[in-house]
């Protein structure tokens, strides 16, 4: 959303509506789970724990924004897609077409039915023309010898060609797409549209763009407008070579330069994100403190009107201490903090979400329970969260956080690998052990779906992160004993995608199959619904402790 108002420029925005494909999830998950919430918020300039959020609806139309949301078939081949269409105040249109990937990631597919390329971790600079020969002659002057674009930016043009990076060789328009005037036929998830005459010049560079630049830019002939979209993610890509993309050349780079796994993290985020290694470390370690703040937060009790489950960490609390239930210091724990994690994150509170929202609890939960029953450092646990996260970067890579894509097997079951991960290495496991314990998690995961009861991330939800949890704990276990476990974690992500592309498209977050489809679940989907627009309209209530 946030992406999409710097489309516009610095006017506000008048309009904005979303399509949402009936052949994908949105169109029965994106209310219940919040997608509108955060694009909406996103559009509005509001940050992740504004506490406007649950409001924005009320907001937009005391800020005089029209939202509209629509059921559209477009032939999107990716279940989380949005076609966007935002107006500014003076009735400038852009449109614009979106997918969310998993885990707080996202990727701008195209723009005005051109496709472009944008995952919101660098600065991009859109500057619009008036024809194909203006997008051409000004791709030209940026990419050309006396280039006046800092090092590091990659420039591409609609109808044009790409060009990798100012300063290294390659052929202008070797790579030319939609010469012809029309625009070029992509399977990348979104729609073919018809666009408009002209076309664009996109910047993506490491850093924003001067203003006398910017200036240069828009007094190009032939430009239109120019338009600056910032980064969104809080790491960003500054274009350095990262050391490594699988398991073993992770192995294979670490034996080499005698780093263990928490280090290899600092490394591989230092030299993408373009920073110092120590601030790798004093990011994680707020991560760490905010995780912490949500068990803590949890475990005092939480109220939400439009939730399911009321608080329940605080019972289990009450039956530890009483010894009520079956004697287990360190799983027990650990289901506390998961409990108590995903509480605040059904309250609207702030959390982490490692890797995802639906399974914040698993990792975070998992890693700081078993770290307090070691009496561990918050050092001990950001080195054990790093390891978790490296072990995550490889299921980004290889595999999916989508549940949309892989079922919950690519939430809580990769929450459950990078949970294992972390753990066996604070208990002191070898790099080839760490991911050892992954390969264990995530085999045990495979096939998990995804099918939320009202499409509230809460139950089964919370029972999964909780079986999440104790399976990382066993496998670390397994691992740290010698268990074997045959298959490498670079073969077991492949083969995870594999069977999240064949899972059923009614087990992949659409409310349409598992659980969600129990005439129970429907009862509670309906009386959720009922209670909702009740409150909507004055009434009052709150689910709590």
């Amino acid at each position: 959303g946030r992406m999409a108002r710097g489309l516009i420029g610095e006017e506000k925005p008048k309009k904005f509506r979303v399509d949402y494909d009936p052949n994908g999830s949105l169109v029965t998950t994106h209310d219940g789970q919040g997608s509108d919430m955060g694009i909406f918020g996103g559009l509005m300039g509001w940050d992740a724990d504004d506490n406007r959020l649950p409001h924005y609806q009320e907001e937009a139309k005391d800020c005089g924004i029209d939202m509209e949301v629509r059921y559209e078939s477009y032939n999107a081949t990716h279940p989380n897609t949005y076609k966007m269409t935002i107006t500014s105040e003076s009735g400038e249109e852009v449109r614009a077409t979106a997918i969310s990937t998993g885990g707080g990631m996202l990727q701008y597919e195209s723009l005005e039915g051109w496709p472009i390329t944008m995952h919101g971790d660098r600065y991009e600079t859109i500057i619009f023309v008036t024809s194909p020969s203006a997008a051409q002659n000004c791709h030209r002057w940026l990419t050309g010898g006396e280039s006046p674009l800092p090092p590091g930016c990659h420039v591409s043009s609609q109808p044009g060609g790409d060009h990798p990076v100012i300063g290294e060789p390659g052929d202008i328009f070797g790579n030319s797409t939609g010469n012809d005037g029309g625009p070029p036929d992509f399977s990348t998830g979104v729609p073919r549209e018809s666009p408009p005459p002209g076309g664009f010049v996109h910047i993506s560079s490491p850093e924003a763009l001067s203003e006398s630049l910017l200036d240069q830019l828009k007094q190009y002939q032939g430009v239109t407008r120019v338009r600056s979209v910032l980064p969104v993610l809080p790491v960003l890509d500054r274009g350095g070579e990262v050391p490594f993309l699988t398991a073993s050349e992770m192995l294979e780079f670490g034996q080499k330069h005698h780093k263990q796994l928490w280090e290899l993290a600092c490394i591989y985020e230092a030299r993408r994100g373009g920073i110092k290694e120590d601030e790798v470390f004093d990011k994680i370690l707020d991560l760490v403190r905010i995780m912490r703040g949500a068990v803590d937060e949890g475990r005092k009790g939480t109220t939400y009107d439009d939730r399911i489950l009321p608080c329940q960490s605080s019972g289990l609390a009450k039956a530890m201490n009483e010894g009520m239930v079956i004697p287990g210091d360190v799983l027990n724990t650990v289901i506390l903090y998961v409990t108590a994690i995903m509480e605040v994150k059904s309250s609207m509170g702030v959390i982490v979400a490692a890797p995802t929202a639906g399974s914040c609890g698993a990792c975070p939960g998992t890693v700081l329970g078993v770290a307090d029953t070691l009496k561990k450092s918050d050092e001990e646990v950001g080195k054990a969260l790093l390891v978790a996260g490296i072990t995550g970067v490889l299921v980004a890579e290889h595999a999916t956080f989508a549940a949309e894509m892989g079922g919950c097997m690519a939430e809580c079951g990769a929450g459950s690998g990078m949970a294992a991960a972390g753990i066996a290495s604070m208990a002191g496991a070898s790099n080839e052990v760490a991911l050892g314990a992954a390969s264990l998690a995530l085999q045990n995961s495979f096939g998990m779906t995804c099918d939320p009861i009202a499409n509230r991330v809460e139950a089964p939800c919370l029972g999964k992160n909780v079986m999440a949890a104790t399976n990382a704990i066993s496998c670390a276990n397994m691992a740290l004993s010698g268990y074997r476990h045959l298959i490498p974690l670079d073969e077991v992500l492949v083969a995870m995608k594999e069977v999240g592309e064949q899972l059923p498209h009614e087990l992949r977050c659409t409310g349409k199959g598992g659980i969600s489809a129990t005439p129970t679940a429907r009862a509670i989907e309906a009386d959720m619904g009922a209670d909702i627009s009740g409150r909507k309209a004055g009434g009052g209530g709150k689910i709590a402790c």
